[in-house]
């Protein structure tokens, strides 16, 4: 499959990741698969048990029009998703995996590799790149593997790989750096006031490190950083962070993702705005924790949108050669 095989709905419907509430994918998922979906995120909610999971994946994929991502948050610990399956955490978080030593977590990394292989999974929102210098930070904290840049750079080296070799697709997060906020992006938009030397010689460090091994995907945070972007922007939806920061200074040609689009870090937006400033920005895929008829909506307002040139079309074509890039580089397509 290449872009040319698709037309303009198809190509907009690839740049989102959605869930669904329940165990069931509702009416309107099986809409947006129908429509040519990009991926489909999981929650704890949607897993009940390993047969399950599995049956639930295979019947989506007997569904989707086009080959998708099959992400899930599978950090370890704090961030865990399949703990209906266990009856509780079966991992580690970062911070005390990385604390047991590099060979802990390796293995550990190796284990919810394979664990994700077999339910069908083939992209983890992992690992956390964020440096927690804030000790008070309310979302962030053991989800990261240190307060250090250099240890986050370590650890992140081993994950990676050992992903790598078992063919997960990792998204390193949250660009460019949470680790230092006071406050949580599912609930406000967190101003992160450092200097740009701060943020790059500590916060966006890992990232850099992460983009040089080869990190195939990257996800924005809804964060604001004043001193990179000269305004309140979150970074998800900032051209200067996101095209002239990670894109051009850094030279990151992966898969840029946002973090949930429902959280409150956006909410000073409409959905549409939001999704025009990012693609604008930069960004090529987004996520929607729930499917409605919302999306579908938004879907078709983009195409709007580009029709009537707010967005280039050119922007659509660049995140969807990206997309299928990466779907081929992992043979899902």
């Amino acid at each position: 499959m290449n872009i040319n095989d698709l037309n303009l709905r198809q190509k907009i419907a690839q740049m989102f990741i959605t869930g669904f509430e329940g165990k069931i994918p509702e009416d309107c998922f099986n809409k947006l698969l129908s429509l040519g979906l990009g991926g489909v995120i999981f929650f704890t909610q949607n897993i009940e048990s390993e047969m399950q999971f599995k049956k639930l994946i295979s019947d989506i994929s007997q569904k989707a029009q086009i080959p998708m991502f099959y992400s899930i948050d599978q950090e370890g610990g704090r961030v865990e998703r399949t703990e209906n399956i266990y009856g509780g955490k079966k991992y580690l978080s970062a911070k005390y995996a990385y604390e047991k030593g590099l060979e802990y977590l390796k293995n550990q990394t190796k284990e919810i590799a394979l664990e994700l292989k077999n339910y069908g999974i083939n992209m983890n929102f992992a690992p956390v790149l964020d440096v927690n210098t804030n000790f008070e930070n309310p979302i962030i904290g053991e989800r990261s593997f240190s307060d250090k840049p250099e240890k986050v750079i370590e650890a992140t080296k081993t994950v990676l790989k050992e992903y790598e070799k078992y063919g997960i697709i990792t998204v390193g997060k949250h660009f460019p750096g949470h680790g230092a906020s006071s406050s949580d992006s599912h609930k406000t938009l967190p101003v992160i006031d450092l200097t740009v030397e701060e943020l790059k010689t500590i916060h966006i460090k890992p990232f850099t490190e992460a983009i040089k091994i080869g990190c195939p995907a990257i996800m924005a945070a809804h964060v604001s950083y004043p001193a990179l972007d000269g305004t309140n922007t979150p970074a998800s939806v900032s051209e200067k962070i996101i095209n002239e920061l990670l894109i051009q200074e850094l030279g990151f040609n992966g898969v840029i993702i946002t973090d949930d689009m429902e959280m409150n870090g956006i909410k000073k937006y409409t959905r549409l705005e939001a999704c025009i400033k990012a693609i604008n920005a930069g960004v090529n895929m987004f996520i929607f924790r729930s499917a409605s008829p919302d999306i579908i909506t938004l879907i078709d307002n983009l195409e709007k949108s580009v029709k009537d040139n707010i967005i280039p079309l050119g922007k659509i074509n660049f995140s969807v050669e990206k997309i299928i890039k990466l779907k081929k580089l992992y043979k899902l397509l």
